[in-house]
């Protein structure tokens, strides 16, 4: 029996950040040595960082990634290894996997299928490498083969598909198994998504059902870059059977998994299945190196109880944001947070968050471990409690106005009480005040609710965010907002007021889905955490924005439409791109409780708003992107700032209406 330990393992990377990324790769690779690993995968351009942007175009940049992997080959003694890097070969630039054996490099393999989709952009910095070419680059005074290659270890052939390779319809991996791949790696640079692990599950185990080898898949992990949350989630297969799979949402530098496969079972049912070999000339290194056998039994990892098949798309949205906020606070190096807290359903979203971060972090780091990456914030070294160290990093400040009411003071009491926030309240009528008196003056006439319904609400948010920033600033804290991606898509929000802030966690998730949420984190909560019951005082409230006179009963609803219907129509219009008419045959049965004129209203209504507010997005804090329908023009939705408006469309919605 051929066997070896195939392992996988997760790193969290920061762009250009040489010493932290190289200190990772190294702690990986000294656990991997410790559990008597043959052979380890490691994520695409880890060593650089997969989210360099344009800095990939600097010499500087492409050098220094050549040099780290000089400092890493001393540390691959006894283990095969392939890590990822930006290549230039013949002056052409490839996001490449460098392979290296007991210390020696061995050879490049060039990513085939690049990402340019979605939030990916990278032919705008790498090339596509042709399939079935090898070539040839210079490096540390040698000649290396680079592009499609395979590598033997000691008679073990080991071939890569680096992350989109393998989810196209002609995978690298078909072409790797007709050439007698034992074992086939992927590294890979694959963003969250909800329900996104499962297709991954999926890749993994056809990939290894299908071209008859053991496969191991990895991934970055954490905030890399400021918008991208990678969730982890190494898989390892073989013969169809998941052997492997890596806890995902992870606070640690890095994980890794592994199991022991075996070559000779995966080699018999190649030849049960008579499956031709095709040999390729040039595209197959010899390592000179054997792969060493485990001498011990080490159980492979398995998955966090909480990730089942298919995962829930609540602990998905808890764990993605909860770590999405950690890795920014800490590699921004701010010195804490600061939430504008309405105690309403948005701003209580935010402040559960930032108590959920702790509460996971200080599960896995424990007390120590998290203020250890935490440092910048020294306070954290005393809290002995999830809650005093919410204490030390979260301040909330309620900001009344003469439209506030009593439920929502309570509410916002009630929450930052509960998860151990610090609590300041103050009234801003004196500075709303101000301003419209001196804007009154200037103007030679009163402004009164009755003619300038819309300037008097913006005042209100708009007042609100000094004395936020002001609070953020004495400490070094980061300010966040809490717009959703309901308000972004229709404007529903004051540039400047409660859009305030350096980083918007929840503008990638719509508001309908926040309310369900936080109805679920009332009564259940992440498995390990459990619920949050004092959330009751928000989910018994109506959404209002609390900017007109309390007498004019304001809600959110009312002043655009019901959640589900704003949803609705966002996803037919802007993921689907369908024209005014289109959206409304697409959601006419799904609400047939409203007429079809009053759906008619609201779709011109979100079509309107949706063209009159793309500077507003282009304008929001950095957001996470957490499904494939987010409106962020910086990583996902491009619009126009300026466009017709629709106009023509919005004519034959109307029409179709009025012959109807």
């Amino acid at each position: 029996m051929n066997q070896l330990r195939l392992a996988s393992a997760a790193l969290n990377q920061t762009p250009l950040a040489w010493d932290s990324n190289l200190a990772n790769i190294v702690a990986a690779l000294d656990a991997a040595r410790a559990s008597e690993v043959s052979l380890l995968c490691l994520p695409e351009l880890c060593i650089s960082g997969y989210g360099c942007e344009d800095a990939f175009f600097a010499h500087g940049v492409q050098q220094t990634s050549l040099d780290i992997l000089a400092e890493i080959l001393p540390a691959t003694k006894g283990l095969a290894v392939a890590l990822g890097l930006p290549l230039v070969v013949e002056e052409q630039l490839f996001n490449a996997c460098a392979f290296v054996c007991n210390g020696l490099l061995i050879g490049f393999v060039a990513k085939q299928c690049l990402a340019g989709d979605g939030i990916h952009y990278e032919p705008r910095w790498f090339k596509p490498w042709p399939a079935g070419k090898v070539g040839e680059v210079t490096c540390f005074g040698e000649s290396f083969s680079v592009g499609d290659v395979m590598f033997d270890c000691g008679g073990v052939k080991i071939g890569m598909e680096v992350c989109r390779d393998a989810w196209v319809v002609e995978r690298t991996g078909k072409r790797l198994a007709a050439r007698g791949a034992d074992v086939i790696l992927n590294p890979s640079g694959s963003h969250f998504a909800f329900a996104k692990q499962e297709i991954r599950r999926d890749i993994v185990l056809r990939g290894s059902r299908d071209f008859h080898v053991s496969y191991a898949y990895t991934n970055l992990l954490g905030n890399e870059a400021g918008n991208v949350v990678y969730d982890g989630g190494t898989l390892i297969a073989t013969r169809g059977e998941l052997v492997a799979v890596g806890p995902r949402f992870s606070f640690a530098d890095y994980i890794l998994v592994h199991a022991d496969v075996d070559v000779d079972a995966t080699r018999a049912d190649r030849a049960e299945a008579n499956l031709p070999i095709i040999e390729l000339d040039g595209a197959t290194l010899d390592c000179g190196f054997q792969l060493p056998s485990a001498t011990k039994t080490i159980a492979p990892t398995q998955p966090s109880p909480w990730d089942t098949s298919p995962p829930s798309k609540e602990e998905e949205f808890a764990r993605a944001v909860s770590l999405g906020l950690f890795d920014y606070l800490r590699k921004s190096r701010a010195g804490g947070l600061v939430i504008s807290l309405s105690g309403g359903a948005d701003s209580a979203t935010v402040a559960t968050m930032v108590w959920l971060m702790t509460k996971f972090g200080v599960a896995e780091l424990g007390y120590e471990g998290l203020a250890r990456k935490l440092a910048q914030i020294p306070q954290l070294a005393e809290a002995s409690s999830a809650e005093e160290i919410v204490g030390a990093l979260l301040t909330c400040v309620y900001q009344a106005t003469r439209n506030s009411g009593e439920t929502t003071l309570k509410a916002a009491c009630t929450i930052a009480s509960a998860i151990g926030a610090n609590f300041l309240e103050w009234n801003i009528d004196a500075m709303v005040d101000g301003y419209v008196d001196t804007v009154s003056k200037a103007i030679g006439r009163s402004i009164t609710w009755k003619g300038d319904d819309t300037a008097l609400q913006n005042i209100q948010a708009r007042a609100r965010a000094p004395g936020a920033w002001l609070l953020a600033n004495l400490s070094g804290s980061l300010l966040l907002t809490t717009s959703n991606r309901s308000e972004a898509a229709v404007g529903y929000a004051t540039m400047d007021g409660d859009t305030a802030g350096g980083l918007a966690p929840i503008a990638g998730i719509d508001k309908a889905y926040l309310l369900e949420w936080l109805k679920w984190m009332e009564r259940t909560g992440p498995e390990g955490i459990g619920p949050l019951p004092e959330l009751a005082v928000i989910n018994a409230q109506t959404p209002t924005a609390e900017l007109r006179p309390v007498s004019e009963s304001q809600t959110d609803e009312g002043d655009l439409m019901p959640y589900r219907v704003l949803d609705a129509v966002e996803r037919a219009a802007i993921r689907d791109k369908l024209m005014p008419v289109e959206v409304f045959q697409a959601v006419q049965d799904r609400f047939p409780e409203y007429s079809k004129e009053q759906l008619g209203i609201w779709i011109e209504r979100f079509f309107r708003l949706w063209c009159r507010n793309q500077w507003k997005r282009e304008r929001y804090a950095p957001s996470f992107h957490l499904d494939d329908e987010n409106l962020d023009p910086k990583s996902w939705c491009r619009f126009p700032i300026l466009s017709g408006g629709f106009e023509r469309e919005l004519a034959e919605l109307r029409e179709l209406l009025t012959d109807g």
